[in-house]
């Protein structure tokens, strides 16, 4: 049976390649991202077990209110336990390395400033040197190796950087190694001075972020621990590296969903690909119906052809297996460099890993047999006596059965697509019901949508649109499996689509609520805006108004808080649109401002007093209400001035600055624009029009949806490879047919046209199914989240029955022009078989 059912792949490979190439995109897809994950896990634990290999115990305060009891003495209380081998007070905070072509370099989120503790030989031992010597003042600092070599600096050269917001130029005076995660994860080490350091990033002047203890010979993590834990004040505790490892999971957890993600894309991809497998078995099967006839009379079993027509679609899986796990390894690859987790070399791949090795031919030979197992079963179930017909019968069976079931599944897909209106968990289990359906269903809908083209293709196209039409009227099945590898890409991609679309729009309305003022100075992610960044700009010619905005809270008892901004109150009107309706903003210097809505829900008027304290001060103070008024969401609902904000006397930041906003002269915008670029010279602060604003709003949403659209494109490129797989098999079907057409005066042109016409047709009809399911799907997702508007992007929508179009076309080239070159005597007396 091995040896026949080699020889029919053989004879037979053009037919067997289509599918074996869509199994093959899906192996691959779950290949990669399996090896993908176990990289990302082994580069995560490599990065956690070489992270700061000094460090036994680390001892932090449970909340920033107890930054302050991390001082030195409670350093020198640490060092002096004899289970102690050293202790180091830590001082960290962000800090963001400017290149010199002047923009940030690494993991914003991971940049982080360290203070430069040197030892009895003047180096620091958690931060080895490479060149140069470590920092000692103001002017001058140290960064790791990669840092130095990706901003472009030398030891000696000026570099830039900015920390709490302001930018800064330093001597950069050594380059360092380090053992740190941050670093290992592809962040910036930037190394101050301890007094430096100190003055940029201590919660408490005098106090430390973190003390790290080592563990003296002989005595554990666990030892050194339970040891310092009784000496510690409350509001302190103490973390063995374990301990540690154990929280710092982040990473690894993106991994893990990303992963997850992956495979479900992957899923979908393999979904459809069995529906084109099952298409060119049962194609073929009809086509080798008097081949198992022939077996049936000279005593085969059904059983026998069965097997048979199941080892080809095992072999075949095997084949997509073996050369899509290859094929993955370089997918794992490509992975790494897009989603990479760490800014160091990646793991190895480790190419003979037992998961995603059994998963690739589990999945490669699981998915070809299951898939053909149906069409194995009519092909079993052909009668010896039809090895004697000259022509074989129609054994299509009525649609009413499964009419009935696919109209059953869409309505139960359609009623929970309608519960996940309210309950947006419930559209993970609305959306397969609802394509299941569709499925189903859509034999019958091709007869429909087929019905309704055949007078206008008729009249375009004349006799060959007929017959194209009614080529893809013969039998609905077919046509309905190959619209359907189009249909469940194009719903994939369609959703995500008017999802993002949708965000996209709801992010525009935000920007355009909260941007008030000609221009807006914010800071990238991760950082700040600078305390004297408002007084910088209001200093240029062309601002006629600057305010900065201060977004914190005023604890009134208890848990109930107030949400409140600070502002300058003489330009805050100048600045945004706020009507007052009592009082005047005047005398907020010595009070807060509060709405019309705010007032009614608590029962305040003008004159009333607030009593409470700013969040994080713990400082009451009471406050009358010196105005009511209207104004924009970014300014409710409450204003206070920023001078009202209490200032600690040891300079530590209690309050972020969020933005600031800036009142240009009329006609200067633009000129304004360049010179708060120029005067703050910040890379970290974004000078944004409202133009701009919204520009950057959306941009946030433009590598997600791309990321979309190179995974669902696994898909789609399935479909496509559906569509040729047809036309294809159609033309094996057809030889004795199109040679009749050639003999009756249909040119070879003719024959190509046909074809042309039939493979756009099922096409455009699977990717208006396609759209219209998935638009119905993107609506329903965006209207279960309160307040995102439903937005259709028409011009896409457009670009995707263009593109089935041409899928269509390109689908039928090949196929029409085999049909083409066929002998027309050759063709005549061709058995169909």
């Amino acid at each position: 049976m091995l040896r026949t059912a080699l020889r029919t792949l053989r004879s037979h490979r053009l037919r067997f390649a289509m599918p074996a190439l869509a199994v093959l995109l899906g192996v691959a897809f779950v290949t990669g991202s399996l090896l993908y994950g176990d990289s990302v896990k082994a580069a995560v634990a490599r990065a956690q077990t070489n992270s700061q290999p000094d460090v036994s115990v680390k001892v932090e305060p449970d909340s920033p209110d107890e930054a302050s009891r991390l001082d030195g003495a409670l350093l020198r209380r640490l060092r002096q336990l004899p289970s102690v081998a050293a202790a180091r007070g830590v001082v960290e905070g962000r800090a963001f390395v400017a290149g010199s072509n002047g923009t940030l370099v690494g993991d914003l989120s991971r940049a982080a400033g360290v203070n430069y503790v040197p030892g009895d030989r003047g180096e620091d031992v958690r931060y080895p040197l490479t060149a140069g010597r470590g920092p000692r003042n103001p002017a001058e600092i140290a960064m790791d190796r990669r840092t130095a070599e990706r901003a472009g600096y030398r030891v000696g050269d000026r570099a830039r950087v900015v920390v709490g917001g302001t930018a800064r130029s330093a001597r950069l005076v050594g380059v360092f190694t380090a053992h740190d995660s941050r670093w290992e994860a592809g962040g910036t080490l930037t190394a101050f001075d301890p007094a430096t350091a100190e003055r940029h990033f201590a919660p408490v002047p005098g106090s430390y972020s973190a003390i790290t203890l080592t563990a003296a010979d002989g005595t554990s993590d666990a030892q050194l621990a339970d040891a310092v834990r009784k000496v510690l004040p409350s509001g302190v505790e103490a973390a063995t590296r374990a301990e540690l490892e154990s929280l710092a999971t982040d990473a690894s957890g993106d991994g893990d969903k990303l992963t997850t993600l992956l495979l479900s894309f992957a899923g979908v991809a393999l979904f459809v690909s069995a529906f084109l497998v099952a298409n060119t078995f049962t194609m073929l099967s009809a086509a080798r119906a008097r081949e198992h006839a022939l077996l049936r009379a000279v005593g085969a079993s059904r059983g026998h052809v069965m097997r048979r027509v199941l080892t080809e679609a095992a072999l075949v899986g095997t084949a997509a297996s073996i050369a899509g796990y290859a094929l993955g390894t370089g997918v794992a690859t490509l992975l790494g460099d897009l989603f990479g987790v760490t800014g160091g070399p990646a793991a190895p791949l480790r190419l003979l890993s037992v998961t995603p090795l059994v998963a690739a031919f589990a999945v490669g030979i699981g998915v070809t047999v299951l898939s053909a197992w149906l069409p194995a079963r009519r092909a079993a179930a052909v009668p010896p006596v039809a090895a004697l017909r000259t022509v074989e019968p129609s054994t299509a069976a009525p649609l009413r059965r499964r009419t009935l079931l696919g109209v059953a599944v869409t309505v139960c897909g359609a009623l929970l697509l309608g519960a996940a209106l309210g309950q947006t968990d419930v559209l993970f289990g609305a959306v397969p019901v609802l394509l299941i359906g569709l499925i189903v269903l859509t034999p019958l809908l091709a007869l429909g949508v087929t019905a309704l083209l055949r007078r206008p293709l008729t009249r375009l196209a004349g006799v060959r649109g007929k017959l194209a039409v009614e080529n893809a009227r013969r039998n609905p099945r077919r046509t309905a499996a190959t619209a359907t590898t189009l249909m469940v890409g194009l719903a994939m991609v369609t959703a995500v689509t008017v999802a993002v679309a949708s965000v996209n729009r709801l992010e525009e309305q935000e920007v355009d609520r909260s941007m008030t003022s000609d221009l807006r100075v914010t800071a990238v992610d991760f950082a700040e805006v600078g305390d004297d960044t408002a007084a910088r700009v209001a200093r240029l010619a062309d601002a006629v108004a600057v305010t900065a905005l201060v977004q914190t809270y005023f604890d009134l008892s208890g848990d109930d808080t107030v949400p409140v901004t600070a502002v300058n109150p003489a330009t805050v009107e100048r600045l945004a649109p706020i009507t007052v309706r009592e009082g005047s903003l005047d005398r907020l210097d010595h009070g807060i401002a509060i709405t019309e809505e705010l007032a009614a829900d608590r029962g305040w008027r003008l004159g009333s007093r607030v009593s409470g304290a700013f969040t994080g001060t713990g400082e009451r103070t009471s406050l009358p209400v010196v105005a009511v008024y209207d104004g924009p969401e970014n300014l409710t609902p409450a204003l206070v001035s920023d001078r009202s904000l209490p200032r600690p006397a040891g300079g530590e930041r209690r309050f972020s600055v969020e933005s600031v906003l800036v009142k240009a002269a009329p006609g200067r915008t633009a000129a304004l624009q360049r010179e708060i670029r120029r005067a703050l010279d910040n890379p970290a602060l974004l000078v944004q029009d409202r133009a701009d604003a919204r520009v950057a709003a959306t941009a946030r949403t433009g590598p997600f949806l791309n990321i979309m659209y190179a995974m669902l494109s696994v898909t789609v490129l399935i479909g496509a490879l559906g569509v040729v797989n047809t036309m294809g098999m159609a033309v094996f079907e057809r030889v004795r047919e199109i040679g009749m057409l050639r003999a009756i005066g249909l040119d070879r042109r003719g024959v190509a046209s046909v074809l042309r016409i039939e493979s756009v047709t099922i096409s455009l009809f699977g990717s208006a199914l396609g759209v219209a399911v998935g638009g119905v799907i993107g609506a329903v997702a965006v209207l279960g989240q309160e307040g995102v508007p439903l937005v259709i992007p028409w011009d896409r929508t457009a670009v995707f029955f263009v593109a089935a179009a041409v899928i269509g076309v390109l689908a039928s080239l090949w196929p029409g022009r085999r049909a083409a070159r066929v002998p027309m005597l050759k063709a005549i007396g061709t058995d169909a078989s």
